[in-house]
């Protein structure tokens, strides 16, 4: 009998009490005010016990996971090694030259980081006895801060970073709103769309103000982000997919698409699109800027428009009327510019097999492309974005979609008719 009353059960049936049927026991051996540590007995087909296995919806909640940490990871990482470098550029000629090595990390901490940077050393001379550093560049002091601590370090010392930075705040800010991305990652909790997407946002931003940004105005339409820096050659020029039109218009309206282009190549049977989301005012100011216009549309008398007619249970005509209100609407737009001849209007009268349209900026350049579906229409198929051209594009972009789309327009256009 325990001190609380209750009667422990015996360690076997050969010790005091008798055998597991005697008086008290239970027809399964246990003894009475015993508890057993067996699972339950299966009943039917179900299995005792916990359930450990995940079906479907739980391994693409954890892959969907593990994507949105591992795009936050490349950009945390970014973001870590650039404040390194400049952490590294503006303090070590001050503290060095007095300090020496890697103490000279130690002294500019002062007593305020003490704790932490004892902490590095520790880290380090870990890492040192079980060669975990691979590249000599990272045996130092400085390599084995995180964020937090290089954030800190340059507060502390802001005056000195003060002539290279013109707004403390805003790095501060956008210093403090990745810390609620790390700590996420770093605990491997579930990390949702829109904290990733402000993580994105920051980080772009804080590369830019600290000097490692693409500093290209037309790249601002869609910029490169860090993920597509590393697997680009993966997915040739392709950036994005989109299942329709009208997702890829929230992402990338067409004023970011079609602002600020230099020359601009658009092939498809009415180009919807560009016609009727982007005003003509607004192409006239394009044109009068520089830009160059090259239009294609598919020829309304043609038989190509029929058949297309008939493949989405159109009525007879209703197409080709479509496609000659927007080729009057262009022309309008033509007559209305000082130069005309940078606004050209051809019509082909071939089957058309996509549409695309080739925007090309001072340094960079964006396709959208579209193929056309037997019973889909435009608005409905799915979209190709690519990268054309300038900074940030895979080294094999000669051979990617971009070129081959060019090459596919010049070769229309070569045997299509202008439009008087």
């Amino acid at each position: 009998m325990s001190s609380g009353g209750l009667e422990l059960p015996p360690g076997d049936s050969g010790h005091e009490g008798g055998p597991a049927d005697a008086a008290g026991g239970t027809p399964g051996g246990v003894p009475a005010g015993a508890v057993s540590l067996a699972p339950p007995a299966a009943t039917g087909s179900a299995r005792a016990g916990a359930e450990l296995d995940w079906g479907a919806e739980a391994w693409s909640e954890v892959r969907t996971r593990a994507q949105r940490a591992g795009r936050a990871y490349i950009w945390l990482n970014l973001i870590e090694q650039r404040l390194r470098s400049v952490v590294g550029a503006v303090l070590r000629p001050i503290y060095e030259p007095v300090h020496g090595g890697d103490d000279w990390v130690v002294a500019a901490a002062g007593p305020a980081g003490q704790e932490w940077v004892q902490r590095a050393v520790a880290v380090r001379e870990v890492s040192r006895r079980k060669g975990y550093l691979l590249d000599p560049a990272d045996d130092n002091v400085l390599s084995f801060l995180t964020l937090p601590q290089l954030r800190e370090l340059m507060v502390q010392h802001w005056p000195c970073f003060e002539p290279y930075f013109d707004d403390r705040r805003e790095i501060e800010l956008a210093l403090d709103e990745l810390e609620v991305t790390r700590n996420v990652v770093s605990r491997n909790r579930a990390l949702s769309r829109a904290v990733l997407e402000q993580a994105e946002r920051a980080s772009a931003r804080l590369l830019e103000v600290l000097g490692g940004g693409a500093g290209s105005p037309s790249a601002d339409r869609l910029p490169i982000d860090a993920v597509e820096d590393l697997v680009g050659d993966r997915y040739a020029d392709v950036i994005s997919v989109h299942p329709d039109r009208v997702r890829l218009q929230r992402q990338l309206p067409a004023e970011d698409l079609f602002g600020g282009a230099r020359r601009l190549d658009a092939i498809g049977i009415g180009l919807n699109l560009l016609v009727q989301n982007f005003s003509g005012r607004r192409l006239v100011r394009l044109t009068e800027a520089g830009c160059r216009v090259r239009l294609l549309f598919l020829n309304p008398a043609s038989s190509a428009v029929k058949r297309r007619e008939r493949e989405l249970g159109l009525r007879k005509g209703e197409l080709s009327r479509s496609v000659e209100m927007n080729i009057l609407h262009v022309r309008r737009v033509r007559a209305g510019l000082r130069d005309p001849s940078r606004f050209e209007i051809h019509v082909f009268d071939e089957t058309p097999r996509f549409t695309a349209y080739l925007v090309e900026g001072q340094s960079s350049g964006i396709a959208v492309v579209q193929s056309y579906l037997r019973r889909a229409r435009g608005m409905e198929s799915p979209v190709l974005v690519l990268r054309g051209g300038g900074r940030g594009v895979p080294k094999d972009a000669d051979h990617g979609l971009f070129t081959t789309y060019r090459e596919e327009f010049e070769s229309v256009w070569e045997d299509s008719r202008p439009v008087s």
